[in-house]
């Protein structure tokens, strides 16, 4: 069992993994890490039921599973499963969702 299967957000929460940053430029050049930038873009892996509103109704969740998504730079939580590194963001922390064309 994937280790990220483990895991269930409560409420608002959302568990994502950075997108890699490339190693390679587009020209083939191997990048040193101090020329990498770290990605502010991450997949959603796990995503909680939702919160609620002062009514007591469910609101719905921004992100689905598979959602690529823009994170602020800073903030979540950083937790580690079986040895892969994920973070936890609350879902108004989402910057936005990147869509294929």
């Amino acid at each position: 069992m994937q280790a990220f299967k483990k895991f269930l957000p409560l409420a608002d929460r959302i568990l994502v993994q950075k997108l890699k940053a490339d190693k390679k430029s587009l020209g083939g050049i191997l990048l040193p890490d101090s020329a990498k930038s770290e990605m502010n873009q991450a997949t959603v892996f796990a995503v909680g039921m939702g919160r609620r509103n002062q009514k007591g109704d469910l609101l719905t969740m921004g992100t689905k599973v598979g959602d690529v998504v823009v994170i602020p730079r800073y903030g979540g939580t950083e937790i580690k499963l079986d040895g892969e590194e994920y973070q936890i963001y609350r879902d108004e922390d989402i910057v936005g969702i990147i869509r294929e064309e």
